[in-house]
């Protein structure tokens, strides 16, 4: 079997969520059929395709980069990505396609049309949920809405990854056959977050950006969106206790805007309380793996969150999770159990934005005083966190799911 999996996010052009899936989920592919990459950021060099992970793959991987199209150098953004989905499309070689993110929804749809196979499509976000991006996009965000709905509308099938996820692409988009929805949830390497040792280069981190070791320390990951909500946290923060450091791993902002805001916020709480350290930039691995493992705790005030693998990672390093109740996140945080989900009532108008947010914030600095408060239940959280990220999202069963649904198609 040969399957084109279309993206915009592959090594080393990363940058969220969407793009650990799909490198994770064909590499696992790759031991079981024949995998080609069609990625955005162009051409790749033999050490920016990762390894196949097993020792004697039954299939391989391939992967294709492509450069925007030299006459939509200065187009909106949607209309440069409407330009690669054009060249993917055109090239795709496979049994079957699919597509990831609204990115590559059109390339998927125009490969399905043309070369007459089967279209899955990985829901990870859905555009009507995420009405900010007009901020980013203008009316390429009406572009982008359009394609995403055409894909979901004309696949063969649509992964959620999550049954959270399952319920917003039935409630986005209605005409969508709901037998043709299956839930396949993202996955972890645990491999890929040992503890680092002693002379790890990644500890180095922490000098760098003068982080005290010996404070109790909160971190959050996630880039500078509203979809994450890096403001609510900030303004929790006022009410976190002054001993607790906190790092804000945080960067690629959406706007210049909300990033004026962060700004302005994480200098008032350092004038207020101190402790606070902001990242903005995208730390290399080994170093966001020390990182986790010289954390105490992970927090995610995320208002939309189809899944959240950063707390899967967080997870992974034995760290608690505190996180909003929102989208997929309570099928992975066990609240009371791998740490605290925080309530949160939201409107309906696509946007998610807390209905009571004082309450949202107040509640977020609750949960984080009360995970640091107690140690002992901290790293028991952090432990039992660990082994639900083990036993329950192993890459392993998810590339098997993967497979099975491509068959049922192929017949």
């Amino acid at each position: 079997m040969k399957v084109d999996v279309l993206t915009r996010e592959y090594p080393p052009h990363v940058y969220g969520g969407a793009g650990v899936h799909v490198k994770e989920l064909s590499q696992v592919l790759a031991e079981r059929l024949d995998v080609t990459v069609r990625a955005f950021d162009g051409l790749r060099a033999p050490h920016d395709i990762p390894p196949i992970p097993g020792g004697m793959p039954r299939g391989s991987l391939s992967v294709v980069g492509y450069d925007p199209t030299p006459d939509l150098s200065t187009a909106n953004p949607a209309m440069k990505t409407f330009g690669v989905d054009l060249q993917m499309a055109s090239d795709v070689s496979g049994d079957l396609v699919h597509a990831h993110t609204w990115y590559a929804c059109l390339a998927g749809c125009l490969a399905q049309e043309l070369h007459e196979i089967p279209l899955v499509v990985t829901a990870h976000s859905l555009e009507p949920f995420r009405p900010w991006k007009r901020e980013q996009l203008g009316g390429g965000y009406n572009l982008s809405s359009w394609a995403e709905r055409e894909a979901f509308e004309h696949a063969d099938r649509i992964i959620a990854v999550s049954n959270g996820m399952r319920k917003d692409i039935l409630a986005a988009y209605p005409q969508v056959d709901p037998r043709k929805v299956v839930v396949i949830h993202n996955g972890i390497s645990l491999g890929d977050f040992r503890t680092p040792a002693s002379d790890d280069l990644g500890w180095q981190v922490f000098d760098r950006y003068h982080i005290d070791r010996s404070l109790p320390t909160l971190l959050f990951v996630g880039r500078i969106t509203r979809q994450k909500g890096l403001p609510y946290l900030l303004k929790a923060l006022h009410q976190v206790e002054p001993g607790i450091q906190v790092v804000l791993c945080a960067g690629a902002p959406d706007t210049p805007e909300i990033l004026a805001e962060v700004k302005a916020e994480v200098e008032e709480l350092n004038q207020e309380r101190g402790h606070v350290i902001w990242i903005d930039e995208m730390l290399p691995k080994a170093e966001l793996n020390a990182l986790e493992h010289g954390c105490d705790a992970f927090v995610c005030p995320s208002i939309y969150e189809p899944l959240g693998i950063v707390n899967l990672e967080a997870m992974a390093c034995g760290l608690p999770v505190v996180a909003s109740a929102t989208g997929g996140i309570p099928e992975v945080v066990l609240d009371g159990q791998t740490g605290y989900l925080v309530s949160i009532d939201q409107v309906h108008d696509g946007t998610g934005t807390p209905t009571k947010p004082e309450e949202f914030v107040q509640g977020l600095a609750q949960a984080i005083n009360r995970v640091m408060s107690d140690p002992d239940k901290a790293r028991a959280m952090g432990l039992a966190g660990y082994e639900r990220a083990r036993d329950h999202f192993s890459w392993e069963t998810i590339a098997d799911q993967t497979v099975d649904l491509y068959g049922s198609l192929l017949g």
